[in-house]
C-alpha cells in the first residue's frame, strides 16, 4: 500500500500551499445555491480522513468489516465548517491526511483483501477503500481549487 500512501503524501504536499493561495473570503464563497463552500468541501475532507482512518485500522482486524454510512450533510453542518477560519481547516486537512497516509502505509498485504461494507453498500475490499480513498479526495480538491464565478456586479 505505499504507492497509495505515496499518493496522498504527493497530493498534500502539491495542495497545501495552492490552499493557502486562496483568501478567507473566496473560502467562503458557494458555486451557487445548495452548494457546500470550499470551507465545507474541505471539512468534508476532514470528515473522510477521521472515517477512513477508522476502516483502515478496524478492517485489518475485522473481516469483514461493517461499517456505518456517513451521514455527509449532518456531519458538515454540526461542525460549523463554514464559520471556521480557512488556515485551520487547511492545517487539519493536511495533518489528518499525513497520519492516513501513515496509516495507509501500515496495511499488511495479507489484509488487503479483507472485506468492508458501508453503510448499505456492496462489500469492496481495503485495498479498494484505499485507492477510492485518495480518488474521492482529488476530486473534492479539483472543486476547491477550480475558479468560482463571480456574481455579476450590478451598477
Amino acid at each position: 500500500m505505499r504507492d497509495v500512501s505515496e499518493q496522498l503524501r504527493s497530493v498534500v504536499r502539491d495542495t497545501v500551499p495552492r490552499l493557502r493561495a486562496i483568501s478567507e473570503m473566496e473560502s467562503q464563497q458557494t458555486r451557487g445555491p445548495e452548494k457546500w463552500s470550499r470551507r465545507q468541501i474541505v471539512g468534508h475532507l476532514i470528515d473522510s480522513a477521521v472515517n477512513n482512518t477508522h476502516r483502515f485500522v478496524r478492517a485489518q482486524r475485522e473481516n469483514p468489516l461493517r461499517f456505518p454510512g456517513y451521514e455527509q450533510e449532518h456531519w458538515v453542518t454540526v461542525q460549523g465548517y463554514k464559520d471556521r477560519p480557512w488556515n485551520e481547516l487547511i492545517g487539519l486537512w493536511s495533518a489528518l491526511n499525513e497520519h492516513v497516509a501513515e496509516a495507509i502505509s501500515r496495511i499488511p498485504e495479507n489484509a488487503r483483501a479483507n472485506e468492508c461494507v458501508i453503510g448499505g453498500a456492496e462489500p469492496v475490499t481495503l485495498d479498494f477503500v484505499a485507492r477510492d480513498y485518495v480518488t474521492h479526495l482529488r476530486h473534492h480538491l479539483e472543486q476547491v481549487l477550480e475558479p468560482v464565478a463571480r456574481a455579476p456586479t450590478v451598477s
